[in-house]
């Protein structure tokens, strides 16, 4: 796989140049009590392109409103319908005119105007039975593969996630940032003990104490909420500490340079090699969450991500909406108990019956065959799960994004 530069395919073009290898229409629900009508209406189409993401909250939160304006213009996404109950605090104005701005099929349906349940479920039904026959109409342009930005998340990790799959992740991440990629790794509570050897791997020196202090704010942040990324499930599955989590969540970043942090909503400008800070800044508050992959799958997906690799060693079953979670079992066992929720089998390489080459030219071969439309195990189990959280961020500073 060492041709990546010249490979094609084709994408969905957008508005602001970005393209995509999906044209999913997303039923956006933008407080809880609409949540019902939006999984009702989506359920009229079931198997084909319609994703429900949502807010849950009532109470405004600028984090929640940046990722859902970002996700509902990710390159993925070919219209919107908004569902709103109609006096919720989220901002539908903003999010509506960010749509329309890009030119993409949007519509806004208040439950309270428009007459309640049944009214919501038919016409949501009606309008996205009629913007799939547009979608169907678009055509694909021409699109370079290194036109994909892929982000990796682990869950479920073992004993085996660090020496076989995030390893092979992070020699795929290598060939594609070599080749132009913009690829992401997230999870700065999974990097604890190894702020200092990232630090060293930064761009500049301002990047590198920016990507020092996240890890540092990480080890307070689950410090005050008294738990932090290290489940009893983890400790079953034979790891023994978060430094030894973390030296294994870390290898899915590979050797590369790390180009920039993100904080989620923000888009790479450029190929390189990105981490992605989910930790909320300042002091945590009511409300705030710990950890959850689903959830950090919708954060990297909103920095523009096209794919998702999720490594596991216990085993994971979700999937995402908008974007295709490619899934690579670190644990042999695991696999074979797991094959149909499982693209990739990493753990061969503990039987000896693959090299961690084998397994990252493996990963990029599944990502060009799901950028050319291929369904992974998770699309085709029909998984669409969606986690958006109250958070807080500050806006990334200059040295961030170098």
């Amino acid at each position: 796989m060492d041709d990546l530069k010249n490979i094609q395919l084709s994408g969905y073009l957008r508005s602001d140049g970005r393209k995509g290898i999906r044209n999913i229409v997303v039923i956006a629900y933008l407080v809880e009590c609409v949540h019902f009508v939006a999984d009702e209406i989506a359920s009229y189409f079931k198997r084909q392109p319609v994703h429900v993401i949502g807010f849950s909250g009532c109470y405004p939160n600028a984090h929640a409103d940046k990722v859902m304006n970002a996700l509902c213009t990710h390159p993925n996404v070919g219209a919107v319908l908004l569902l709103s109950l109609g006096c919720e605090s989220f901002n539908k104005k903003r999010i509506i005119e960010t749509i329309i701005e890009t030119k993409r099929p949007v519509t806004l349906i208040t439950a309270q105007q428009a007459g309640g349940t049944k009214a919501v479920i038919k016409e949501g039904k009606q309008w996205v039975n009629e913007v799939l026959l547009q979608l169907e109409k678009q055509t694909k342009v021409p699109m370079s593969l290194n036109e994909i930005v892929v982000g990796t998340i682990c869950g479920g990790s073992d004993a085996t996630s660090g020496i076989t799959a995030n390893p092979s992740v992070g020699k795929a991440f290598d060939k594609l940032v070599k080749a132009g990629f913009a690829v992401m790794f997230e999870e700065t509570g999974e990097m604890i003990g190894l702020e200092n050897h990232m630090a060293k791997r930064a761009v500049t020196k301002e990047l590198g104490t920016v990507l020092y202090d996240a890890v540092v704010k990480a080890a307070k942040y689950y410090s005050i909420m008294g738990h932090g990324s290290f489940a009893p499930g983890n400790a079953d599955g034979g790891l023994t500490t978060i430094e030894e989590k973390s030296m294994g969540a870390y290898s899915k970043g590979g050797h590369s340079p790390i180009t920039g942090l993100l904080k989620p909503g923000d888009i790479p400008r450029h190929g390189g090699l990105y981490l992605l800070d989910v930790v909320p800044d300042g002091e945590p508050m009511f409300g705030f969450p710990n950890i959850n992959d689903s959830a950090e799958i919708s954060e990297l997906m909103a920095c523009g991500c096209h794919i998702i690799l999720f490594t596991t060693g216990r085993g994971s079953i979700v999937g995402s909406a908008i974007s295709p979670v490619i899934k690579i079992c670190a644990n042999p066992e695991t696999y074979g108990r797991m094959k149909d929720d499982m693209d990739i089998n990493a753990g061969k390489i503990l039987l000896n019956e693959a090299t961690m080459e084998d397994i990252a030219n493996e990963i990029i071969e599944k990502i060009v065959d799901v950028a050319n439309g291929a369904a992974t195990c998770s699309e085709e189990l029909g998984h669409r799960e969606f986690v958006l959280s109250y958070k807080r961020f500050e806006p990334a500073g200059p040295a961030c994004l170098p």
